[in-house]
């Protein structure tokens, strides 16, 4: 297969470590970067999850049942009716 070249912008501490790393595995850094690309093919996208940590872990279904139930639980305390509000407003 026809290799071709291409650059990429990483951070120089980043780097150096991360070649650090891949040369005790054995690895150089553009031998790394080719087994992620082919992951990625492989994967049909990352190999790996993206996910933010702590987020709440609930189905869309269940976020809508979470919040159709806040809705009908809403009890008003304070404030007017709306022709109250309006009355007082224009007069």
């Amino acid at each position: 297969m026809q290799k071709v070249q291409t650059s990429l912008r990483i951070e120089e501490k980043s780097l150096k470590e991360a070649k650090e790393i891949l040369s005790n595995l054995g690895l150089n850094f553009s031998e790394a970067v080719n087994m992620f690309a082919a992951m990625i093919v492989q994967e049909g996208g990352l190999p790996f999850d993206v996910k933010v940590l702590d987020y709440p872990k609930i189905s869309y279904e269940e976020a809508q049942k979470k919040i159709q139930n806040s809705i009908d639980n809403m009890t008003i305390t304070s404030g007017k009716d709306a022709d109250s509000f309006f009355k007082e407003l224009l007069d």
